[in-house]
């Protein structure tokens, strides 16, 4: 289970509506500071980016792969811990707009967390220290610590105690 705020809207579509729940400028200014971030080669220079003007929390030798795309309206909703890697092309949402409302959720990523490729993590949810998401996931429930899943939509591959008997044998 996700954990995302609803919030309805009446008459068009929420995203019709975006600029009644977020600042257009707020908006222009993440996109300019995640466009810049996205080709930048260098880690501390992402990472201070994104804890300096995004807000996001960016734990200590984190690396964001080439073209990440964190969330461009809420990125504050984005957490981040120590020695984690998000893999090429990865998208972090922290809303989503529907027809009838929008939904705001925040997104914890553990500590030594490896994400794939191409995976899209949506909001409301938590993936557990240690875990491993392979490339091209669609992470829409909470990730235990230490397993590895994969797959759209995300399914346990392994479970923490499977992958460390794996690891032993």
């Amino acid at each position: 289970m996700r954990r995302t705020v609803r919030y309805p809207v009446e008459g068009s579509n929420s995203l019709w509506q975006v600029y009644k729940t977020v600042s257009f400028w707020k908006v222009v200014k993440c996109f300019i500071i995640i466009q810049i971030a996205r080709i930048t080669p260098f880690m501390f220079v992402k990472n201070w980016m994104y804890r300096t003007f995004l807000h996001m929390k960016i734990g200590k030798q984190t690396s964001f792969a080439l073209m990440v795309m964190p969330d461009t309206m809420f990125p504050e909703k984005i957490s981040v811990g120590n020695n984690s890697i998000i893999g090429y092309n990865t998208t972090i949402l922290a809303h989503e707009y529907l027809i009838h409302e929008y939904r705001l959720g925040d997104v914890v990523i553990g500590d030594e967390v490896m994400i794939g490729a191409n995976s899209t993590i949506l909001p409301g949810v938590i993936i557990g220290n240690g875990a491993i998401v392979s490339a091209g996931s669609l992470v829409h429930k909470d990730v235990p610590a230490g397993a590895l899943v994969g797959g759209n939509p995300m399914r346990v591959i392994y479970t923490k105690e499977e992958m460390e008997e794996r690891t032993r044998n």
